[in-house]
């Protein structure tokens, strides 16, 4: 098994960009490389998936607990010839101040993965060697085994920045990427805009990646990827409790322009329990395709609010996350302040603003029975949405954020109706497969 985790100083260092490079690149090698992302992100994940052809796996460890990471990492990678995790933020920068909670220095130490650091060497000579030595000091559990400078346009300030880092850090210089403008994913609201929607940027990888080759060792690279051989590997990436659980069942899964934010595990969970997907459009299908539950994932619906108004859904067991709750409120109002009609499952609006609502790790506790929660049960996630929805629906859980230990703040949110549950929550269901049990139990007694 070969694998390393690509960490930054800090976000904006470049790790999105050059992992696509080293994505790309590996892959044309006729390699089977398998990405990952540290944290909850979507948009990145989806990029991964665009460059190399397989699917981007999220490795969450506020989500998730230890031992789902550890299957869900040793599943996918034993299948592949190397493996790429791209880090969030800083290297160190987690949840709460521990630098090994939620970060990617946490999670290349779980993982046993060596850590490629990325340093801006723009307009930095010897000071460079300042900020590795700090990194490498600052907790040396965490395996920094190499660096790789970005925004670095010549040979001889890279040969300046490669010794002093080399002399004073003991830590192997891999190369460096220059800049390359036409290199440049363009953004909205919530970050980049998704691999769904742009087509034309395989030319731009391919060139990213003829930089990477030019200018990276990654014959080295991949000889520093080299981690332990796995005495038992994972057959599955379900546990037994699921295993043929959902055999039978239809579950129509909501995916196009509007909709794409779901985690592939989740997906992969369903389909390891037995339960067809059919994937359909909102934005363009009249009707849900015959089934026995439905996925409405996060996305833009508000980019596509006035499409989504002249369609409809039909009566049985949703689960909706954050899009997906925006889409089944009466009415969904743009950042212009136009209004469309949507489904209509919950009476209300939900309403575009300028700035993030909520944002981050929050937990939900259960204050009623809901489709994947008993009573009093916990179910970890995360949101990120500039919108509010507003209904004097009862709500369904009292959600909390804490921080090292104390709790933060609290608010109150997501919405039963029927068989049909929503909230801006993302979730990922490898944390406790007993939600998709809910979720089966319910669509079983409809049927």
């Amino acid at each position: 098994m070969k694998a390393f985790l690509v960490g930054g100083t800090s976000s904006g260092s470049g790790k999105t960009t050059i992992t696509l490079g080293l994505l790309r690149a590996y892959a044309r090698r006729g390699l089977r490389v398998q990405p990952y992302k540290v944290g909850p992100d979507y948009i990145d994940t989806g990029w991964h998936s665009k460059v190399t052809g397989v699917a981007s796996r999220n490795l969450d460890a506020f989500m998730l607990p230890e031992s789902a990471i550890q299957r869900l990492f040793q599943y996918h990678t034993a299948k592949a010839d190397i493996a790429i995790i791209e880090g969030v933020m800083g290297l160190f920068d987690g949840f709460g101040v521990d630098p090994l909670y939620c970060s990617s220095a946490g999670m290349a130490k779980q993982l046993g993965c060596p850590v490629i650091l990325i340093v801006d060497g723009k307009a930095v000579s010897t000071s460079a060697a300042a900020t590795v030595l700090g990194f490498k000091l600052f907790e040396p559990s965490v395996q920094i085994a190499g660096v790789i400078l970005n925004n670095v346009n010549t040979d001889t300030h890279f040969a300046m920045l490669k010794d002093a880092i080399e002399l004073y850090c003991k830590i192997p210089v891999l190369g460096r990427v220059p800049v390359i403008k036409e290199i440049n994913l363009p953004s909205r609201h919530l970050g980049l805009v998704t691999a769904h929607e742009e087509v034309e940027f395989d030319l731009k990888w391919d060139q990213l990646a003829d930089a990477i080759e030019q200018h990276i060792d990654l014959d080295r690279l991949a000889e520093i990827a080299e981690l332990p051989d796995l005495p038992e590997k994972p057959t599955s990436l379900a546990p037994d409790s699921l295993i043929g659980a959902g055999t039978g069942l239809t579950l129509a899964l909501a995916e196009d322009e509007a909709f794409n934010f779901y985690y592939q595990d989740n997906l992969e969970l369903l389909e390891a329990a037995g339960v067809e997907i059919i994937r359909f459009s909102p934005l363009r299908d009249v009707l849900v395709p015959a089934c026995d539950m439905i996925y409405l994932g996060g996305g833009y619906p508000e980019i596509h609010a006035e499409t989504l108004s002249n369609n409809d859904q039909r009566g049985i067991p949703i689960y909706a996350e954050c899009g997906g709750l925006m889409y089944l409120g009466g009415s969904l109002t743009t950042a212009s302040g136009d209004s469309y009609p949507m489904v209509g499952i919950f009476p209300g609006q939900s309403k575009m603003t300028s700035s993030l609502k909520r944002f981050g790790y929050c937990q939900a506790k259960a204050e009623q029975r809901t489709l994947l929660a008993e009573a009093d049960d916990v179910i970890r996630g995360h949101e990120f949405h500039y919108s509010d929805f507003e209904t004097d629906v009862k709500t369904a859980f009292r959600f909390s954020k804490e921080r090292d230990g104390v709790e933060m703040n609290h608010w109150f949110g997501g919405y039963q109706s029927g068989n049909t549950l929503a909230s801006y929550l993302h979730v990922h269901f490898m944390q406790n497969p007993a939600m998709l049990l809910h979720w089966f139990e319910t669509a079983r007694t409809v049927k």
